[in-house]
């Protein structure tokens, strides 16, 4: 079922399918909630999945309509942020009288999952990273965002999606099945460069939040691909032992997305921790 809601007068469109325990989906930078079909397809049966567009994806609106980065010296523009999103989550929630509920992020949608668990704690009852992480953004990786809004200004953001997606997959996953990676580049063609560039400058400018996992009770879901040249590897292993409760799936062989390349996988270990979690 699709609805929507108002927040600061902009239509946000969400998805909701299934019954029982509430599940939040947030898909990640470059997608909208249809990223998650293959998990929704399965998961609908056995909880309440509740999976958001984010602002400036699929049918939802943008916070800010008109937006041009520029550069300030401490690189932090006056834009959306990470938090702004969780905010927007929030009042979803809200509409749908939504008191708990597990929520899992993949990649961006990660960093949003974070940004909630520390502004409303009381709303999960627990959380997971689907190749993403708790860590800010390194400088190098500033510098490849700085990059990237200005590529994304220049050419236009479906010029930088068709460039980039390709490498968040494995290479025998690129090789076996292009036609799916190309499916994915095409819908790339409905973002807006400023919806992409707002993006960029909320995940470039977000805080780390390792403290939200550290010593966390709540149990935290990690899927983790060894070919994930987004969120690599060796940051995964330093922060799977932070919470009490972590449930720790690495997928060999598998890219940044493995909701798409082990999605039969991904799909068991969702399903496991929601049964854990109950």
């Amino acid at each position: 079922m699709l609805k929507h809601f108002l927040y600061q007068d902009k239509q946000i469109f969400y998805r909701l399918e299934g019954s029982g325990q509430p599940v939040v989906l947030l898909h990640g930078f470059g997608e909208d909630s249809n990223i998650w079909n293959e998990q929704i397809d399965f998961l609908k049966d056995h909880c309440l999945l509740i999976i958001p567009d984010l602002p400036g994806s699929g049918h939802s609106e943008l916070l800010v309509s008109s937006f041009k980065f520029q550069e300030t010296s401490n690189r932090k523009p006056e834009t959306i942020t990470i938090e702004d999103y969780a905010e927007v989550i929030h009042q979803l929630l809200v509409k749908e009288n939504i008191s708990s509920c597990i929520m899992l992020g993949h990649s961006m949608g990660g960093y949003i999952t974070l940004a909630f668990a520390e502004m409303f704690p009381p709303l999960l009852s627990a959380l997971g990273l689907i190749h993403s992480t708790a860590f800010a953004d390194s400088e190098e990786k500033k510098t490849n965002r700085l990059k990237g809004i200005e590529l994304m200004e220049e050419y236009g953001a479906y010029s930088f999606l068709k460039n980039t997606i390709p490498n968040l997959f494995s290479a025998s996953y690129k090789e076996a099945y292009p036609d799916k990676i190309a499916s994915l580049i095409e819908a790339g063609k409905e973002f807006t460069t400023e919806a992409c560039v707002q993006y960029y400058c909320a995940m470039m400018n977000r805080p780390d939040r390792t403290h939200i996992l550290t010593g966390n009770p709540l149990p935290v879901l990690f899927v983790i691909g060894t070919e994930d040249v987004a969120i690599p590897l060796k940051d995964s292993m330093q922060q799977m032992k932070l919470p009490q409760k972590a449930y720790i799936h690495i997928l060999e062989n598998v890219g940044h997305m493995g909701i798409w390349e082990a999605a039969e996988k991904v799909n068991d270990f969702i399903l496991s921790f929601i049964e854990h979690c109950q």
